[in-house]
């Protein structure tokens, strides 16, 4: 028989074949050992029979699909573990996540110490290479048979109308749909590492669940990596760096709600007067709107009826309020207050508005998951025909700004999910206009068929930190929603009312969570521009103290944000100290810079020797103005 493969190949193969025939056959194609199939787009286990005239492609460890079934296959692995140690543990879910898996069990207490005894006993589960097996039920009852005892799982059988089906590996079987690992012996390097609690369906009424995280990889290599990548990790941690800085901090009183501090405010303040200098000079307006809106808006929006249960509401006398969780209602507004001209557009407006959305308490973590936050928000209201220029605008734009930071980046664009709004012809042109704006650009991008937005198509950008790590933070949607709902329009140039097209788009995305992705990002050493403490003047003795002020104030005088250390303590602490709190330059004053009216500068380890004053207020602003990581005061 003739099975189709990806890029238009042909395999001919035996009646009768299985994946793993054809896994022999296309060895030297994959970059590993195959794991599963897929085939007409289902996947399905390496065992399946292959059938005619079918497209077929194999998974690896390398595409994001085949990482998701390794890795929920390893929490099976786990669950088996789990069970031969403690029987009386409930199994619940157990699902890949973005890094690893994890598996959720009522009815078990685990001690720190239990981890290790879980590791060896997975370990030990790999060495018998057990391969898992699929059964199909025919009925729920079939199925609830085999789960007795388990109120979890049955509540799952329960809710599922069809496809129900299991995986037995030796002694242990779980509901699953599949697919999984031909064997286990393919789970080379697995750690265990760490555990939580959590609740059942995520709800705090439900029973509470104990969770063991865990990573798995096909070679212990690959494990090493990952695990000195998370030691770089935590080192980068900036929750850990930013209570150390004294940058910002969290408090009961506001859960999710970040206190930003004077050095904290410092950053921030940087990085808005750089969105406000990118924006202005791209031709934005900026407006602020209110952070409490009526029902009714959320209503026209659609927001109340679909995301309600995340919206923070008050009543003021009788009637509805809501804190807003998005700015995008009230900016339909601001459009709606005139009729515009085609001559207008495009029109781009720019807010920076303050945002609070409720997040599980399980779910809040540090900056990176919070409940209030700024969004620097933009909404470009356009004719169809400005849909290339102005995505591509964005682009360039963001390109700038995140090279300013040293972020690198790569895309994705999602196109129309299988509930949407709008006609095809809408879809066919708004998609167009995304891909024709990034081909144009010479913008490489990743394609996601039907992961779109229900208004509209979207570009994410994900950029890459020092240490590899992507971020979700930019956003460009078009959306054909919005200005339906709020009826918006402008007078085209026959004289016509027509509806704009709207681009929401953010670059910062939360500006919070931008604010600690830099903190991890520079380890919390900011480039000069950002630094809360550019320089800090350290005086050798006492009798230096006048001459260390008089530079201080100078170094002030002229912009540049400078303190001086002037305690009883030597020189080598001093110069410790402001190394500590990532001081950029370090000014050194004694006799000798006394007497030539010299500073010996310092940066890190690095001593650059004496210079004069003007000498280094010049090299410091030239550096603040380029907004560079130099650190060489040349």
């Amino acid at each position: 028989m003739k099975i189709k493969l990806p890029e238009g190949l042909v395999e001919e193969l035996p009646d009768g074949s299985t994946g793993f025939d054809l896994a022999k056959k296309q060895k030297k194609a994959l970059q590993g050992p195959a794991l599963a199939l897929v085939e007409n787009g289902v996947l399905k286990d390496l065992g399946s029979l292959l059938t005619e005239g079918t497209e077929v492609g194999l998974l690896d460890f390398e595409s994001k699909e085949g990482k998701a079934l390794f890795w929920h296959s390893s929490a099976h692995l786990l669950a088996q573990a789990v069970l031969r140690l403690f029987p009386q543990a409930k199994p619940t879910i157990g699902p890949a996540i973005e890094q690893g898996f994890y598996y959720d069990f009522a009815d078990l207490s685990l001690q720190e110490s239990d981890l290790e005894r879980i590791e060896a006993e997975v370990e030990k589960i790999v060495k018998e290479r057990p391969e898992p097996k699929r059964i199909e039920f025919k009925t729920k009852e079939e199925a609830l048979a085999l789960f007795t005892g388990n109120p979890f799982k049955s509540e799952m059988i329960q809710n599922l109308e069809e496809g129900l089906s299991a995986y037995r590996q030796g002694e242990f079987t779980d509901l699953c749909r599949g697919p999984h690992l031909p064997h286990f012996g393919l789970i080379q390097g697995i750690k265990i590492l760490k555990t939580s609690g959590a609740y059942w369906r995520g709800d705090a009424k439900l029973p509470q669940l104990t969770r063991i995280y865990g990573i798995s990889f096909p070679d212990r290599k690959q494990l090493k990596e990952y695990l000195n990548f998370l030691e770089e990790a935590k080192k980068r941690d900036h929750r850990v760096i930013g209570k150390k800085l004294g940058l910002f901090s969290f408090h009961p009183e506001g859960p999710g709600m970040p206190f930003f501090h004077p050095k904290g405010m410092i950053v921030w303040d940087e990085l808005m007067a750089y969105w406000d200098q990118c924006h202005k000079a791209e031709g934005y307006h900026k407006i602020k709107t209110p952070i409490l809106l009526g029902q009714e808006l959320w209503e026209r929006s659609g927001h109340w009826g679909y995301y309600r249960e995340n919206m923070y509401s008050s009543e003021i006398e009788e009637k509805h309020f809501v804190i807003k969780p998005m700015n995008c209602p009230g900016a339909m507004l601001f459009y709606g207050e005139n009729q515009y001209s085609y001559r207008q557009l495009p029109l781009r407006i720019g807010e920076i508005g303050n945002v609070h959305r409720h997040e599980m308490s399980g779910a809040l973590s540090g900056l990176f998951r919070v409940r209030s936050f700024h969004q620097d928000d933009a909404h470009i209201y356009m004719k169809p025909e400005d849909i290339k220029s102005e995505i591509l605008n964005v682009m360039h734009l963001a390109e700038r700004m995140y090279a300013t930071f040293g972020l690198t980046y790569h895309l994705e664009l999602s196109t129309r999910p299988e509930k949407s709004i709008g006609t095809d012809e809408e879809w066919e042109r708004a998609v167009n206009g995304l891909k024709g704006a990034l081909d144009e650009g010479g913008y490489p991008y990743k394609l996601n068929p039907g992961d779109g937005a229900f208004y509209g198509p979207k570009i994410d950008i994900h950029i890459k930190d020092a240490i590899g790590r992507t971020w979700q933070c930019g956003t460009i949607q078009l959306d054909m929603f919005l200005p339906e709902r709020f009826d918006l329009s402008y007078i085209a140039q026959d004289g016509s009312k027509q509806r704009p097209v709207m681009i929401h788009r953010v670059i910062y995305g939360s500006i919070e969570r931008f604010f600690g992705i830099l903190v991890e990002h520079y380890t919390g050493k900011f480039p000069l521009w950002l630094s809360p403490e550019q320089v800090r003047v350290l005086a050798i003795n006492e009798s230096h103290h006048g001459y260390a002020q008089k530079v201080t104030d100078q170094l002030k005088a002229e912009g540049i944000r400078a303190g001086a250390d002037l305690d009883a303590e030597s020189i080598n602490k001093k110069v410790r100290s402001a190394q500590l709190d990532q001081v950029n330059y370090i000014l050194v004053v004694g006799d000798q810079e006394i007497e030539s009216e010299t500073a010996t500068v310092r940066a890190g380890n690095q001593v650059l020797g004496a210079k004069t004053l003007p000498q280094i207020i010049g090299a410091l602003q030239e550096e603040i103005k380029a907004r560079v990581d130099r650190r060489d005061l040349v």
